[in-house]
């Protein structure tokens, strides 16, 4: 597990170019806010996770399946990943940020990508506070 990126992943970097091609600047890292968002929107007091659907358990995806051996630790270890989520999510939004999640099977191909961006950045611009 000590050779999963937490940073500059694949779904990151698509993403990443997608919202600057549409306009949209940020910042990387978000150190000093909760849970240390992938891209920080100052100007728009808006931050975006990217999540891989495995660690933190996008309902409904296919990807987001339970090993088959050591099922306790991994359900353990899931439960605590989703809870982080939503406690960073919660102390953001007490922070007045708005918080967005990007999935990464939303990213995957060209056609989701851009979708999922364009979704983003209206989402960004007119400051819609839901996920």
């Amino acid at each position: 597990m000590s050779r999963i990126r937490s940073r500059d992943t694949k779904p990151e970097l698509l993403l990443r170019r997608s919202l600057h091609a549409l306009g949209l600047r940020y910042r990387l890292g978000g150190a000093g806010l909760p849970g240390k968002p992938d891209l920080v929107f100052p100007r728009y007091r808006t931050v975006i996770f990217v999540h891989g659907c495995f660690w933190h358990r996008h309902s409904g995806c296919r990807v987001a399946t339970t090993p088959k051996s050591n099922t306790a630790f991994w359900t353990h270890k899931f439960e605590r990943n989703v809870a982080r989520d939503a406690e960073a999510a919660r102390r953001l939004a007490a922070l007045g940020w708005q918080v967005l999640v990007a999935w990464e099977c939303e990213i995957v191909t060209k056609s989701r990508l851009g979708a999922t961006a364009q979704r983003l950045a209206h989402k960004i611009w007119h400051g819609t506070r839901s996920s």
